[in-house]
């Protein structure tokens, strides 16, 4: 090392030594995404840090990136103007803070993604890894592995290191997408070693018991693989698409069924499989609340204040549409359909182009559209890893917009 650096210019040294602290920075911040016991979680805290330092050296966000700052910035004004309506402000100053911090991480990520794409490998890693940990600790509680296990579950379901397992479960869908990805492209010889952390992460995904989480899984697998079919021209490969497929859903069905004879899973399971509880639909269940809520939209369109419908109604909103409705206002709601339209649009561009940062913007696009889905019966308002989502795409969308305004200079 020592005859390498006598070689070496100490730009390159000190250059070298800067990019490895910024992988390290980043890798930690993923990994601690994971872990959401309490709040603040270590996660914000950290990432407040990472954000206001890696800004004093000159995080640049593009043209191409600008219309996530802006629509993001206008969706949390609406929160200000919501907050204007409140006779009791609550903890309302503190909600819209963690909102504003949210919507930065999305703009932080799709920034040091543009700058540095080979970042996304990193992120993945990361991400996949602190998957694997939280599905442990999650599995391990639901299972009473060891004393003081409990505190990785909530209502008798696996929660990892998660308050709430209707959060843990949607989650693991990126790292287990990615995974199920490498599987269905990669070598044979490399099957075992993704089998058994995707095994992991769909075990943490099922015992959290999240309808929300199960059905996001199953259509970004379904989107995934349709996107690789069309992507590719090979009869090969898509028989293989097609076997490997049918051998997955073989193995779900096997692995169901083994896990049913477990006692209490089999009863569980029935009882969460049902597509409405009575807390759905009793008289001011969650779809009654909906036309409430819409209802009083109409009435207050700049909003009635974050948090302020829970309070009123027993219960928060549930559906991501109808809280932006109520806690940022028209303004709010405006601006979040217009950034979800924009991202849908955008992303589904690169989805079939050879790009090399192409198969995590496939990856993170087909559980961003589950999340769109999802977020109609719960709210991921400040759900940390869906504005991770949010970053991975806007990355992949400013890279394609200097990829084509290069390709443009040089034809």
């Amino acid at each position: 090392m020592s005859a390498l650096a006598h070689y070496l210019p100490a730009e390159a040294i000190n250059a070298k030594l800067i990019a490895l602290i910024a992988a390290g920075a980043i890798f930690l911040g993923i990994f601690l995404s994971g872990f959401v016991i309490r709040e603040p979680a270590p996660y914000d805290i950290y990432m407040v840090g990472l954000i206001a330092v890696w800004a004093l050296f000159g995080l640049r966000i593009s043209r191409a990136a600008s219309p996530l700052l802006v629509l993001l910035i206008m969706f949390n004004v609406g929160g200000l103007i919501a907050m204007t309506q409140m006779a009791d402000l609550m903890e309302t100053p503190l909600y819209l803070a963690v909102s504003l911090f949210l919507a930065f991480t999305a703009i932080f990520y799709a920034a040091v993604l543009e700058a540095r794409p080979d970042t996304y490998r990193l992120i993945f890693f990361a991400y996949v890894a602190s998957a694997i940990v939280t599905s442990l600790l999650g599995i391990a509680g639901y299972f009473h592995a060891f004393p003081g296990a409990d505190i990785f579950t909530r209502y008798d379901r696996a929660a990892g290191a998660f308050q709430d397992p209707n959060v843990f479960g949607p989650f693991l869908a990126l790292p287990g997408i990615y995974l199920l990805y490498l599987l269905l492209t990669g070598p044979v010889s490399r099957m075992p070693l993704l089998a058994v952390p995707l095994l992991i992460i769909v075990g943490g995904i099922f015992f959290s018991f999240s309808r929300g989480a199960w059905g996001l899984f199953a259509v970004a697998a379904i989107l995934l693989t349709g996107a690789l079919f069309l992507q590719s021209l090979s009869g090969r490969f898509r028989l293989r698409i097609v076997v490997m497929t049918l051998a997955a859903m073989a193995l779900l069905i096997l692995a169901m069924i083994v896990i049913i004879q477990i006692p209490g899973v089999s009863d569980m399971l029935s009882n969460r499989a049902k597509l409405a509880q009575d807390y759905d639909s009793a008289r001011l269940g969650r779809f009654a609340r909906y036309a409430i809520g819409f209802q009083l939209a109409l009435e207050r369109p700049l909003g009635i204040g974050p948090l302020v419908f829970g309070k009123i109604y027993g219960e928060d909103t549930h559906d991501i549409w109808l809280k932006a409705l109520m806690d940022y206002g028209w303004l709010g709601f405006v601006s979040y359909l217009t950034l979800t339209l924009w991202t849908v649009a955008a992303g589904f561009r690169l989805l079939l182009r050879d790009r090399p940062w192409q198969p995590y913007v496939l990856c993170a696009y087909v559980v961003y559209i589950g999340h769109i889905g999802l977020g109609t019966f719960i709210d991921t308002d400040h759900w940390r890893h869906f504005y991770l989502l949010l970053g991975l795409i806007w990355g992949g969308i400013a890279l394609e917009y200097r990829y084509q305004r290069q390709a443009r200079l040089q034809g």
